[in-house]
């Protein structure tokens, strides 16, 4: 299983060397951006409702842009997504519908049925399957029947809705597969199947659009796209030339035909005011779905375009619709070899893949793998948010209202993304989440160790960690308090990434994340432990619904809550900086010291948990068990004699120090054994 066995290996070797880009393009476009934190612009911070699903068509995004099996470049100046229409539903299927956090009886859902199949880590090959109903979908009785249920019912879901249609096979599988020419020649293959009894209409969109950057401010330079012989060609600030083929030569004529717009909001009807120009976001589904001629550009230009392929899907049959891009050179026949790229593409993935499972594991095992894997690959997403900018509005709109400078991240001005960021969830979660990324970089690392670094070490950085040493949790609330496994996963990747032939890891990486965690440790010492005596506050700390009462919310004047998993993530965290700072000290003996630091440390939180509740500790010699414990003003401590996971987290906090550490670093041994 040589590590540069492959083509796929030889790829990700040239990008970590920038020989070459192949990760500039990759499906970095959101499954949602509506009800986002980020197009909030509300004064109470309604994210949900300031910016709903059904505005989503009309109303181009400030930040970032979302689709259906969306592609786009790292800084999603340019992307390309999947559209669907079967006659019957009242819009495009441009994105993923679900339920918002107010709508639905659980909270948000997304009522889609989709699957991502498969990804190479430079995206070189990447496919998905999402499963779109024949029948109209059941988008107002999705909501109005999941806002009914009670938090004790199930959630309603468009199988409920539809169950019939699936159990019949009355939906199309459409699966998109993306394909690299070369780092900057992306082919894409729509195949839609028909899995009903009956034939049925479905028209296929393939799309290409600018992200919105023009908008926002007067003067700023928009890109366009213009008809060239049948195909689009578009010129960019960044990017330059690009060209978007269609293969027009396998269906009827007229097939196909392109149809241009702006991706710009719909003023009008969104608003009742003015539109900067007839053609709007919602122009291409206003022609397809309303028939309404005048809602595309009849001059071929533009900053969305679609391609619109209209079949009779016969049953049983498929359909397939293929595109290409590519930035710069434009090409004679764009499609005389796609078909062989592909499938050298789906070959080379077979060949990279083979080499990270592991000998003995049968089909299905390898199949789970590499779709979670890929899956993995998948949710990476282009995340655009400046606090400052979105706290005090764009020159070209009004003000936002005063209270937001005072409201939801106030204190975090210095935060800036502009990155692909590896995702909880595009759609449920579609913002970074640090410790949710802390535990991705672990499955990350076994296909690509440079990027799970660089995702470890992006949180780290100045314009994402607060100048105080706190990592950002997630942007519902950058200050919220979660479980600081930072520092583990840091750990992990580095063993993982390891040459199995080498002692020595990626001892820069290391040392480069080991400072940074050191004022991420110092924060929690300072601001999690109110009294000083190593037993920790924290909160919510990732545990939804553990408690007898919300551990995020304060509690009444006079009380607080030592909490047992915090305490006990502490301990933890001390443990990890002594293994990190062990293994550095090996090559730069100066580490030896912080080594001892935290040793001594971790030996004051064990010794302060495992004290009764009674003298400020959080063990129960009776249970045999941890307790968060409610501590009062005037000493008087109550111990939330509650069993749940928060009692048995003190067990995470163990490790093991190879004899031989002690013989290297004697300084190190003496001050143990005192």
């Amino acid at each position: 299983r040589s590590f540069m066995s492959t083509a796929e290996h030889q790829r990700l070797s040239d990008s970590e060397e920038r020989l070459a880009d192949w990760k500039n393009w990759g499906p970095y476009v959101s499954d949602r951006a509506w009800g986002t934190v980020r197009e909030d612009y509300s004064k109470e911070g309604s994210a949900w409702e300031y910016f709903d699903f059904w505005q989503a068509n009309k109303r181009a995004y400030r930040w970032n842009e979302d689709g259906i099996a969306g592609f786009c470049n790292r800084l999603q100046n340019l992307c390309l997504g999947v559209s669907l229409w079967n006659e019957k539903d009242p819009i495009l299927k441009e994105r993923f519908f679900g339920v918002s956090g107010n709508q639905g009886n659980h909270g948000e859902d997304v009522k889609e049925y989709y699957f991502y199949l498969d990804s190479t880590p430079t995206h070189s090959y990447a496919k998905m399957l999402y499963k779109y109903p024949i029948s109209q979908y059941p988008y107002e009785e999705l909501i109005s029947e999941n806002q009914r249920r009670d938090k004790n019912s199930p959630e309603y879901e468009l199988y409920d809705a539809l169950q019939e249609d699936f159990d019949t096979g009355k939906y199309f599988d459409v699966f998109i597969e993306y394909a690299k020419g070369q780092e900057e020649d992306i082919l894409c293959r729509i195949t839609a199947v028909n899995r009903s009894n009956e034939d049925a209409p479905l028209h296929i969109l393939p799309h290409i659009w600018y992200r919105n950057t023009w908008s926002w401010e007067e003067g700023r330079s928009k890109p366009i796209f213009e008809e060239d012989n049948g195909s689009v060609k578009g010129n960019h600030k960044h990017l330059k030339d690009v060209y978007w083929y269609v293969n027009t030569s396998k269906v009827d004529d007229g097939n196909g035909n392109l149809l241009f717009t702006e991706n710009e909001t719909n003023f009008e009807e969104l608003f009742g005011s003015s539109n900067n120009s007839p053609y709007v976001k919602d122009g291409i589904n206003n022609y397809v779905v309303n028939g309404n001629q005048k809602s595309v550009n009849p001059e071929k230009k533009g900053t969305k375009v679609a391609s619109h392929f209209k079949f009779n899907v016969p049953s049983k049959k498929s359909v397939i619709v293929e595109t290409r891009f590519v930035k710069n050179n434009s090409l004679k026949d764009p499609f005389n070899d796609f078909n062989s790229i592909m499938e050298q593409r789906v070959k080379e993935a077979d060949e990279f893949y083979n080499t990270i499972h592991s000998p003995g594991m049968n089909e299905d095992e390898k199949n789970i793998q590499r779709q979670a894997l890929g899956g993995l690959m998948w949710n990476k997403q282009f995340y655009h948010f400046g606090i400052t900018l979105w706290k005090e509005g764009d020159p070209a709109f009004p003000k936002p209202p005063p209270e937001r400078k005072h409201g939801r991240n106030s204190d975090w001005d210095h935060l800036y993304t502009l990155d692909v960021i590896s995702m909880p969830d595009k759609w449920e979660y579609p913002w970074f989440a640090t410790w949710d990324l802390a535990f991705h970089t672990l499955a990350i690392a076994m296909i690509d160790p440079e990027w799970a670094k660089r995702q470890l070490i992006l949180m780290t950085r100045e314009w994402y960690m607060h100048p105080n040493g706190q990592l950002p949790a997630y942007e519902w609330a950058f200050d919220d308090v979660n479980p600081p496994v930072h520092a583990w996963a840091c750990w992990r990747v580095y063993q993982i990434t390891k040459d199995p032939n080498s002692e020595k890891g990626d001892l820069e990486f290391l040392e480069k994340v080991f400072q940074k965690l050191l004022l991420n440790f110092t924060w929690w010492v300072n601001r999690k432990d109110s009294e000083g005596n190593n037993v920790f506050q924290g909160g919510f700390l990732g545990l939804d619904n553990i408690g007898v009462f919300d551990r995020s919310s304060k509690l009444k004047d006079g009380v607080r809550l030592d909490q047992a998993d915090g305490t006990a993530w502490m301990a933890n965290f001390a443990l990890t900086m002594l293994t990190i700072a062990l293994e550095i000290a090996k090559y730069h003996k100066s580490y030896e010291d912080v080594a001892t630091k935290f040793f001594e440390h971790f030996v004051i939180i064990a010794n302060s948990i495992n004290e009764p509740c009674s003298a400020g500790g959080l063990w129960c010699d009776k249970d045999g068990f941890y307790y968060d414990s409610l501590h009062y003003d005037d000493g008087h401590r109550s111990p939330v004699r509650l069993q749940s996971l928060v009692g048995l987290i003190p067990l995470f906090a163990v490790t093991t120090i190879d004899p031989k550490i002690m013989d290297i670093l004697p300084h190190f041994k003496r001050r143990t054994e005192w």
